[in-house]
């Protein structure tokens, strides 16, 4: 069999990594189609993984929207150069490549906002997949699996941490720190939205550097790190969860890395637009397992560092916690796989449901793009 991966983003490049190197073992062919976007080719380089650049984009808003005629036109080439079996991706790249080469698609989602997205993507899916903490139905083909996305990378049963991460962190054995991830916000996903700027972002950095050493990743390369008591985050991208896995605590006002605290049993404060009555599901369900912070301003951030930081028994009320959110969940890597040797005829696979209408809540339409 032929498998065709779609990675346009670093964290699917996280995402489908094993899985490919899963059935490589198992003797099949595996291409993954790149979008050259901040550091996913660098991870696929890393991880010794095949593939080959779509086409690319920057983190300024319109990036995306002036390069996707040429995306597709390349993606598609090389879709038909390989001829794939079964396809898989989240959004459109993949669904429209699916479509035009008539190749079967899976798509696996897990951000209810991007209901354009899902509208020009979903219908022409074999099979949808998402976290079932998803809380929007996609349609009579929308499964389920027990767990979050970045169970693919991050289960226990895949994932031991670095110990020599410290030294390479140029970090004492008992030195605490913490991390501060800035979104670049320079997606089509994220018109009208922000995260921790200007004075609010130097009061964060100055508090926390009171009780740790700040490291901070920058996706923007915006913020001027001379002017504030904090270092960058200057180790290969690859490794920047075996730093979160050793942190004391994350401070973000991106997405997947607060999902990753979480599922590593780093305490971590989210704090963006999106936080609200509305949320994504997963982020829900982690603050209520008590593993993340939800808040929307630099004061509840401060409030809730301090809290974190001056608790002595944090760690190892966080790794219980971690331990009985995990208890249930799938390893994804696992299903992928079985979908993959499903051919994407997942109804008769023990490891997804059915998306169950009656017992989730469809949430609050709103137009974004956030799967590309």
């Amino acid at each position: 069999m032929n498998y065709l991966f779609f990675t346009n983003t670093p964290a699917h490049v996280h995402l489908y990594k094993h899985a490919v190197k899963a059935l490589c073992e198992r003797g099949h062919e595996v291409l993954v189609l790149a979008r050259d976007y901040t550091c996913t080719v660098d991870l696929l380089e890393w991880y010794d993984l095949p593939y080959a650049v779509y086409g690319s984009c920057g983190t300024t808003k319109g990036s995306l929207l002036t390069r996707l005629p040429g995306h597709y036109v390349r993606a598609i080439s090389l879709a038909r150069r390989f001829d794939p079996d079964l396809l898989f991706g989240m959004g459109g790249y993949a669904a429209h490549t699916g479509a035009v080469t008539r190749t079967p698609t899976v798509l696996l989602i897990d951000s209810e906002p991007a209901s354009f997205d899902h509208t020009i993507s979903t219908p022409f899916a074999r099979a949808i997949l998402t976290p079932n903490t998803f809380r929007k139905d996609l349609g009579d083909r929308h499964y389920v699996f027990a767990g979050l996305k970045e169970c693919a990378y991050l289960h226990p049963e895949t994932y031991e941490p670095n110990p020599e991460i410290r030294d390479r962190l140029g970090l004492a054995a008992d030195e605490p720190y913490a991390i501060l991830r800035l979104n670049a916000f320079g997606s089509q996903h994220d018109v009208g939205k922000q995260g921790i700027t200007g004075d609010d972002r130097r009061r964060i950095v100055e508090r926390l550097a009171e009780d740790v050493t700040v490291l901070v990743s920058d996706e923007g390369a915006n913020a001027d790190l001379e002017t504030l008591p904090a270092e960058p985050f200057d180790l290969h991208p690859a490794l920047m969860h075996d730093a979160l896995a050793e942190a004391d605590l994350l401070v973000a006002d991106t997405q997947t890395m607060v999902t990753e605290a979480g599922l590593l049993g780093t305490p971590a404060i989210r704090s963006n637009s999106w936080v609200g009555d509305d949320d994504m599901g997963n982020f829900v369900e982690l603050e209520t397992q008590g593993l993340i912070h939800n808040v929307t301003s630099a004061d509840e951030i401060i409030a809730h560092a301090t809290t974190l930081l001056d608790d002595d028994g944090v760690d190892e009320t966080w790794n219980r916690r971690r331990e009985e959110f995990l208890t249930d969940k799938a390893n994804l890597t696992d299903v992928i796989v079985d979908v993959a040797l499903a051919d994407g005829h997942v109804g008769d696979l023990e490891s997804v449901r059915q998306f169950d209408q009656s017992a989730r809540r469809s949430s609050v339409d709103s137009v974004g793009v956030r799967s590309d």
